[in-house]
């Protein structure tokens, strides 16, 4: 795993984030740009490997693409703010009352869309989406073909059956779903979603299982759950006459659920099978990326096979079908849902290939190695002098105080840039500037997952981050975060 370490300032002269690893011990203040900035443009400064000096942030210095699990049900895979003290002013608590590393924001209500809800079993809401009406459809108009020929009595009855067919099918495939989801919340891994879709289910579970023993866990319940459902319809079957409608439905409710398991039993990505294979691959070599390459080659590979052979079996007779009585509609049907199915899983299999990539590389991402040094200025502060400042002290970021150095606003660099040369020195910085919100500050020790959560709490251009302590320690802009994960996802996986 490529981990940088140490404090990581951002490197002078450019808007790139740091790549190089700094002295852990480093003091949160660094020293002046070198590099001969432009007037009146903020720029940036070296932290790291220099004289060091205090750096200018006035009285107060120094300054987390679904876990998804498809089709049919294969897995995929966010503490307390301290209190200001007592005797803080008004805007004090935004500078000290500090947010320790990993502390979230407020807690925001999480309400994922993507269809029509239909509960919230175990606090998890399940979702309709619009295409399962579409398979529904399918089931209803192929299951009553068959049942034409089963039950010829039933008339244009049967499909009414075949849709209670569709309906009660997806009802097992919820609870495969559900199966996941109560492992997953076993393992106190978060669950977004449930959702029901054309080809299954998907259950959207935000964090990976931490060894690999819970991963191969968390994929087997649901096609263990599957087979349990199909052993409880064939002992339901016994009792039952053969030639029935509920005899018809409960058979085809045990073949179908059969079929779930078995086909998510196998050994590829994004198929619980391969979720399993990629947790005996990292049980094995100890790094959970060599397994997630080996189930996510193995998945493409499953791919091509259904694509090439499920037509083949089924013109072959050899899943239940007559070669002899296939015409050319039926064959044509047949490729393309074996093509859908190949397209599905191919595609599960590559995001799985990125997902890991992208959590490899997460940690590269430290709020610490972004921030942007900043300086202090007021609000009545015109913008040429707060630039010529900021210019002084090598920064590349203006903070609007108070009168006792609190942090009242950020200056948007967007807005300064919107500003023409000639009317920088009768332009306030206060009327560049947004307010700072409780979301709008961040811990400098915040990396990876942790960060990202933060920042998609409170969406903003710029960010305050601030030590432990609550001391101001820079700016971070989201520019320079979404810069550095592009680079890190870029880079090739050690």
């Amino acid at each position: 795993m490529d981990v940088s370490g140490g404090s990581g300032q951002p490197r002078s002269g450019n808007d790139e984030p740091a790549e190089h690893s700094a002295d852990p011990t480093a003091p949160a203040t660094g020293p002046t740009d070198h590099s001969g900035p432009a007037p009146d443009t903020p720029a940036p400064a070296p932290r790291d490997d220099a004289p060091e000096e205090p750096r200018a942030t006035g009285p107060s210095e120094p300054a987390r693409p679904t876990r998804r699990e498809e089709p049919d049900g294969s897995v995929r895979p966010s503490e307390p703010e301290r209190p200001a003290p007592d005797a803080a002013p008004e805007h004090r608590s935004l500078a000290h009352s500090g947010i320790a590393k990993g502390d979230p924001p407020e807690p925001r209500p999480r309400e994922p869309g993507g269809g029509i809800l239909m509960g919230r079993p175990f606090g998890v809401p399940v979702y309709v989406a619009p295409s399962w009406f579409l398979v529904a459809a399918l089931i209803t108009w192929v299951f009553g073909g068959q049942l034409d020929r089963v039950l010829p009595e039933l008339g244009a009855a049967r499909y009414l059956v075949s849709l209670f067919f569709a309906v009660a099918f997806y009802a097992s495939v919820l609870v495969h779903e559900l199966a996941h989801t109560v492992a997953a919340i076993r393992f106190k891994l978060p669950v977004r979603r449930i959702q029901l879709q054309f080809f299954g289910g998907v259950s959207e579970i935000e964090k990976e299982a931490e060894t690999p023993g819970r991963e191969f866990v968390l994929a087997f319940v649901g096609p263990l759950l599957s087979l349990v459902l199909a052993g409880l319809f064939y002992l339901a079957m016994k009792p039952v006459e053969p030639g029935t409608v509920p005899g018809v439905l409960l058979a085809g409710l045990m073949v179908s659920n059969l079929i779930v398991a078995i086909f998510n039993l196998l050994p590829g990505l994004p198929l619980d099978g391969g979720r399993m294979l990629r947790a005996v691959v990292w049980k094995i070599s100890g790094r959970p990326m060599a397994g997630t390459v080996a189930a996510a080659w193995v998945g493409r590979a499953l791919a091509v096979a259904v694509l090439v052979g499920l037509p083949l079996l089924n013109q072959s007779g050899a899943l239940g079908g007559s070669g002899e009585d296939m015409g050319g509609m039926d064959t044509v049907t047949d490729a393309l849902l074996a093509a859908i199915l190949a397209a599905i899983i191919w595609t599960g299999a590559g995001n799985s290939l990125r997902m890991a990539r992208l959590r490899e590389h997460l940690p590269e991402l430290r709020a610490r190695a972004l921030t942007r040094r900043a300086v202090p200025v007021e609000n009545d502060t015109p913008l040429s002098e707060a630039l010529r400042r900021a210019n002084a002290a090598g920064a590349r970021a203006l903070v609007v105080v108070d009168a006792d150095g609190h942090p009242l606003s950020l200056v948007r660099e967007a807005a300064i840039v919107g500003v023409p040369e000639h009317r920088r020195p009768w332009v306030a910085v206060s009327g560049l500037a947004q307010e700072l919100t409780e979301g709008m500050r961040v811990s400098a020790e915040l990396a990876g997952e942790e960060l990202l959560d933060v920042l998609r709490a409170t969406p903003a251009t710029e960010y305050l981050v601030v030590e432990e302590s609550g001391e101001i320690y820079g700016v971070l802009s989201a520019a320079d975060v979404e810069r550095a994960f592009v680079k890190a996802m870029a880079r090739p996986t050690a």
